[in-house]
Formats: structure tokens, C-alpha cells, sequence
């Protein structure tokens, strides 16, 4: 059985597989998340929370493999681990969730949480204050249970982070080192709560190279498009996802 036959899609739900992952992968080369905010609401509706969280973060953590060297060297790395130690908690509590909540509940929180993190990016709001390190294991462990669940944690981080007067490549390249690290714990939860199962794979599978050919594309962007043209589009495209993923729609 080939890994296209092992995910029981058809032909019409591979293709549309293919483009959400393009996409979501455009959005993550370019700022460093946003792609799980396109690509869960519409593969939820696809596959199943389960199948389609576990895909996630198999495609992700394959394709921005390349990009953690780069994260190491300029991140702050110090800021990053203590946020991580919040993680710590909020990622197995998240996957928890994950495994024994039912998956049109699941499916419904998914949506309603990418509505609420799009309010948050179009309000444009920052945390302007000084970093703090209880504030910032709390930003963690919400994170982590929002990545845990729905691998959904950029924005949180965005949030606390962005709003401090450092250059942005060190801030995305924070982003990136705690996606990366945050991964490794959402590996371990999934395996743990029996999440890793051959459907995910080859969701995973199908997704790659798409998502793959979008990260290189959108990181190529990053020096050359309009930031503020981008951010529309992806706002746009994350509205749009959030809506079509709604379980009314089947």
C-alpha cells in the first residue's frame, strides 16, 4: 500500500492537501509561523485534528530543519530556554487534550483559537514591557498548550516578543529556535498519548515537498517583498482558512 492509498484521501482532497501546505509553508518561511494557522483549520476538516496536528509537526520539523542553525546563532538564546521551561508544562497538557477530547470539539476550539490569535495579529498588539521571566515561563506554558494541542503557538510568542526594540532577524530567529526545541516536546507528548499512527505519516508525507517548496519561497520574501503586503495576505489567508475549517462546512 503506498503512503497516498494509506491516507485514505481522494484525489480532490490530495490536490487541496497540496496547496493548503504550500501556503501554510509561505506564511512560515516568511515571519516564522503563521503556517499552522492556514494549514489546521483546513486539514482538520481533511483528516481529523489528530492525524492532522501529528502531520504538522512531522512536515515542519523536517522542512525548517535547515533553518535551526541559523536560530542558534543569532537567537537569544537565554530568553528562549526560559520560555521553554513553560512549555515544559503547557506542551504535554495540550497533547493531552489532543488525544482524549473528542475531534469535532477539538475541530471547533482549533477554529475558534485561529480566530482569537487573528485578532490578536490584526490588533497589532505587543507586549511593550520590560521581559520578565515568570511572564515569560507563563507566555510559554499558554504556547505550549496551544502547540501541544494544535501545534498553534506562534502567536502568543509573537505577541510578548515582537514588541521590543531589537532587530527583527533576532526576534524571528528566536521564533525559530523555540519551534524547533517546542517540537522535540511535541514529539515526545504525541508518542506518549499514542498519537503516532501510519495515517499521520503519510499525511505528513503528502504534505512535504508542498510545504517544503512554500518555506524556501516565503524565506526568499523575507529580504525582498513588502512586509506589509505579506502580512495582509496571510492575515487574508488565515481568515479564510478559520472559516472554511468550520465544522458546519462538513
Amino acid at each position: 500500500m503506498s503512503f497516498l492509498e494509506a491516507s485514505g484521501l481522494s484525489s480532490g482532497a490530495i490536490a487541496l492537501l497540496v496547496g493548503v501546505s504550500f501556503l501554510a509553508g509561505l506564511a512560515r518561511g516568511f515571519s516564522g509561523f503563521g503556517g499552522a494557522l492556514i494549514f489546521m483549520p483546513l486539514a482538520s476538516a481533511l483528516v481529523g485534528p489528530r492525524i492532522a496536528t501529528v502531520a504538522l509537526l512531522l512536515a515542519d520539523a523536517v522542512m525548517t530543519a535547515g533553518m535551526l542553525p541559523n536560530g542558534w546563532r543569532n537567537a537569544n538564546r537565554r530568553e528562549t530556554f526560559v520560555m521553554l521551561a513553560g512549555a515544559l508544562v503547557g506542551v504535554p497538557a495540550g497533547a493531552a487534550a489532543l488525544a482524549h477530547l473528542p475531534p469535532l470539539s477539538v475541530r471547533w476550539g482549533i477554529c475558534i483559537l485561529v480566530f482569537a490569535m487573528l485578532v490578536l495579529l490584526v490588533s497589532g498588539w505587543r507586549y511593550r514591557g520590560r521581559p520578565k521571566t515568570p511572564l515569560t515561563v507563563l507566555v510559554g506554558a499558554v504556547a505550549g498548550f496551544f502547540g501541544g494541542a494544535a501545534q498553534l503557538s506562534g502567536p502568543p510568542v509573537v505577541a510578548y516578543w515582537l514588541g521590543r526594540a531589537l532587530p527583527a532577524s533576532r526576534m524571528r530567529a528566536s521564533i525559530v529556535l523555540y519551534f524547533g526545541l517546542g517540537s522535540v516536546l511535541s514529539a515526545a507528548s504525541y508518542y506518549a498519548n499514542g498519537l503516532f499512527v501510519k495515517e499521520a505519516f503519510a499525511v505528513a508525507l503528502i504534505a512535504c515537498p508542498s510545504f517544503g517548496l512554500g518555506i524556501a519561497a516565503g524565506a526568499r520574501l523575507f529580504g525582498l517583498a513588502s512586509e506589509a503586503t505579506f502580512r495582509r495576505i496571510c492575515l487574508g489567508l488565515i481568515a479564510a482558512a478559520a472559516v472554511l475549517g468550520l465544522p458546519v462546512f462538513g
